[in-house]
């Protein structure tokens, strides 16, 4: 197997691959609607379960051809029953976008908004539930990678299943780094993307779900035909298929990539993303870098850092000297200040960090970028 040039992606996904599960994908040409590829999304379906502990007899994993966001809008449409309002706790550009998504459809919506670098008043959610009980479905979002605040996601489920609301939660940068137990953390579904956590291709999401709210489901009113959960589930079921043609390769790179996860456990993978982590925040304190959201905040996978008050600084500049040396680093997601990220994912390790470090302060260097880096306030 020829090696593949390797570069370290530190944006926030898709992420950094091994080169066999790029290779996974390289295999004979076959019509999807064979039974054999419906094996292979058979125990593709099973294995993802276990990644956050899911009972099958309780559980199911449907598949759909898409980014990350077709889940946060298959759940949205799909599981609010008529007459039902969703309860949107947001604190970051990803719960805003399920908002969003609820003024596309017209659903009946609370938008609970909460500056995006602090944590969700959990005595505010629950007065909001407490007046509402009209609210069928609670959704946030599990690690806001805009800012790398990690919501309290426990507890809010929690709250959620208290006032009879079913708790839909964004995982998408969580799932298969963060340990998740959907029993232990309240979760009634849960979504992420393949080239995520699994750290396999772009082009295959998937919901974890309690298999009797998708079943009850079927009766809600029917707000997409592509993006319903209830008619992707029930085809799978009856059939072994998605509805509309599958991403076949990125398929077969997702098995692969499960594999390997499997290999190297769920306890040993969060510890070497810890590592990522805490490599990150020791090369951005040694050159005078701030961050935005507080430590004990973040979720241990994204570093949302300030730009300094510098003339010299330029993000794209700097970008483009690491891109070239194959290091790719983030334009920030917080529309009151300026901010790059950092992120902790991906098949990459503290060495890789290490040596980005170098190379990030070749560029401060040759830009003539203060080092340490200059605040203002």
């Amino acid at each position: 197997m020829e090696s593949i040039k390797r570069n370290v992606l530190l944006n926030p996904g898709p992420s950094t691959t091994t080169d066999t599960v790029k290779y996974a994908q390289v295999v004979p040409d076959i019509c999807p609607r064979e039974q054999e590829f419906a094996g292979l999304m058979k125990g593709l379906r099973e294995d993802i379960l276990k990644t956050v502990h899911a009972d099958p007899s309780d559980y199911t994993t449907v598949l759909f051809c898409g980014s990350g966001t077709i889940n946060i809008d298959i759940c949205l449409n799909s599981l609010l029953p008529e007459n039902g309002k969703v309860l949107v706790i947001d604190n970051g550009a990803y719960s805003t976008r399920a908002v969003e998504i609820c003024q596309y459809y017209g659903l009946p919506h609370i938008d609970l908004r909460f500056p995006v670098d602090e944590l969700p008043d959990l005595s505010v959610v629950e007065q909001t539930l407490n007046d509402n009980p009209d609210i069928k479905l609670v959704h946030t979002t599990h690690n806001e990678t805009g800012t790398g605040i990690l919501n309290p996601i426990r507890e809010i489920g929690a709250l959620a299943h208290k006032y009879g609301a079913v708790f839909t939660v964004d995982t998408t940068s969580t799932l298969a780094m963060r340990p998740i137990n959907v029993y232990d953390d309240n979760i009634d579904f849960c979504m992420a993307s393949a080239q995520k956590g699994l750290m396999a291709m772009t082009g295959l999401s998937f919901i974890i779900g309690r298999t009797s709210e998708i079943i009850k489901s079927k009766d809600y009113p029917k707000r997409s035909y592509y993006c319903n959960l209830y008619l992707q589930y029930d085809y799978f079921e009856k059939t072994g298929e998605m509805h509309f043609t599958p991403p076949v390769q990125t398929i077969y790179a997702t098995i692969q990539a499960l594999k390997e996860y499997f290999a190297e456990g769920e306890e040993a993978k969060w510890a070497r993303h810890t590592r990522v982590f805490e490599a990150i925040h020791k090369g951005l304190d040694e050159l005078g870098f701030k961050d935005i959201i507080k430590r004990e905040w973040q979720a241990g996978l994204v570093v949302s850092v300030r730009y300094p008050d510098d003339p010299n600084w330029s993000f794209e500049k700097v970008h483009d000297y690491c891109y070239e040396r194959g290091f790719t680093i983030y334009p920030g997601k917080i529309s009151t200040t300026n901010t790059f990220r950092l992120c902790a994912l991906g098949a990459i390790d503290e060495e890789d960090i290490n040596d980005f470090f170098k190379v990030f302060k070749e560029a401060l260097n040759k830009y003539n970028i203060a080092i340490p880096a200059v605040y203002n306030v």
